[in-house]
This record gives structure tokens, C-alpha cells and sequence, in this order.
């Protein structure tokens, strides 16, 4: 994509696959927003949920909270933010996730990058494509 950065919404199991293995995709697609080849798009829905569930595994993950507030705050530095103002629920087969298609929308975003593409049926009425990691990185090369 020359010119213009391509612009995602991080569901929170990509974030935190990314953040439990650098060996995988969603490592490399973290890794892509921290070189600037890409831009997340948050909004504050999106940011307390990843907030939420980093620090009920941060043993798991082995953080600390201080580790935590710096992932958070580059993430923060590194995306878009998004306001929402229209409520498109219920869309989705999982509820906890209408608010990512929200985001999406409001945003004019393409991808939702997430490891349950299922979750996300329907979601192309709206020009949004859930797609995993690895999908995402292959559609960029």
C-alpha cells in the first residue's frame, strides 16, 4: 500500500498473542504498528478492554503493571482515536464484539484483525473484513 497507512482495528486476542509469543503473526503485526507501517485505530471501549484483560494475565505474560501502562501508552501514541456516535448492536454472534464493528464503521476501517473471524459474520454489509494476523500480513506484502 504506497501513500497512505493502512489503518486496523487490533481485536484484544491479537494484542495479547502478540504480546505472549514474538513468534507468531500477531507479534509481527505489533511490530508492523511499532515501525509505522500501519496504524491501530482505539477508541475507549477498546483501549479499557484491552486494559482489562492485559492485567488479569499479566502473569501469564509476565508484565508488571508499570510494563502494562508503557504497551498501553505506545499503543496509544501509535493509533488513530475514534469516537463513536452510532450504535449498530446487536450485528454480531458474539455481543463483546459489536463494539469493534462500531469502531470500524465510525472509523471507515477495512479490517478487523482478530483470531475469530467467525465472530464477525455479517460484518461485510458493512465493508468491514475480519481477518487474522497472518491473512493481514500476507494481504500487505
Amino acid at each position: 500500500m504506497a501513500g497512505k497507512k493502512l489503518r486496523i482495528i487490533l481485536d484484544t486476542n491479537v494484542l495479547y498473542a502478540g504480546l505472549y509469543s514474538s513468534r507468531g503473526a500477531s507479534f509481527k503485526v505489533l511490530r508492523a504498528i511499532a515501525d509505522g507501517k500501519m496504524r491501530g485505530v482505539l477508541s475507549t471501549a477498546l483501549l479499557f478492554e484491552y486494559e482489562d484483560v492485559l492485567k488479569r494475565n499479566q502473569e501469564i505474560l509476565n508484565l508488571s503493571n508499570r510494563a502494562i501502562e508503557k504497551v498501553l501508552g505506545n499503543l496509544c501514541f501509535l493509533s488513530d482515536h475514534q469516537k463513536i456516535y452510532f450504535l449498530w448492536r446487536p450485528r454480531l454472534s458474539d455481543p463483546k464484539d459489536d463494539h469493534l464493528l462500531e469502531l470500524a464503521v465510525a472509523a471507515g476501517v477495512k479490517f478487523v484483525v482478530t483470531h475469530n473471524t467467525s465472530d464477525f459474520k455479517g460484518s461485510d454489509k458493512f465493508g468491514v473484513r475480519a481477518i487474522t494476523p497472518k491473512e493481514l500480513l500476507e494481504e500487505i506484502v
